[in-house]
């Protein structure tokens, strides 16, 4: 294998101070040092992988990589984020006002956009997904 692992994911955001809202307060991720690269941004400890969040210049807001797809779309590009209790993330992520694309415990998937329109999923493992192919 060439690659040993994921070391972070990158994100582009338009609201730093919103982003770590949402990722450093309500998704409980601890915050990690991160180098002064000369513009906003913040990383975050995600279990093994790293999540780095880049604010993205006014300048160049639109030209951004990455599509978002928006609403939680399944099919974007995203983050996916393990989690333990899914019918707990579910309610807490709602409380909080926080439109959800579920397909049910059996499933373990859950899909929502973050305040900038990346589209990150919740999942518990152990459900009808990540088998291999053969079972």
């Amino acid at each position: 294998m060439l690659t040993k692992g994921t070391h972070h994911v990158s994100l582009t955001v338009d609201d730093i101070d919103a982003a770590t809202r949402f990722y450093g307060e309500l998704l409980g991720l601890p915050e990690i040092e991160r180098p002064d690269f000369g513009f906003p941004g913040a990383w975050y400890q995600a279990g093994p992988v790293q999540l780095h969040l880049i604010q993205t210049p006014e300048s160049m807001r639109g030209q951004a990589g990455g599509t978002t797809g928006g609403n939680g779309n399944p099919i974007a590009n995203h983050i996916a984020f393990e989690i333990e209790d899914y019918a707990g993330t579910k309610a807490r992520l709602e409380a909080e006002g926080i439109e959800v694309t579920a397909f049910g415990e059996n499933v373990g998937q859950m899909f929502v956009s973050d305040p900038h329109g990346n589209t990150i999923e919740f999942i518990a493992p152990g459900g009808q997904l990540g088998r291999p192919a053969s079972q």
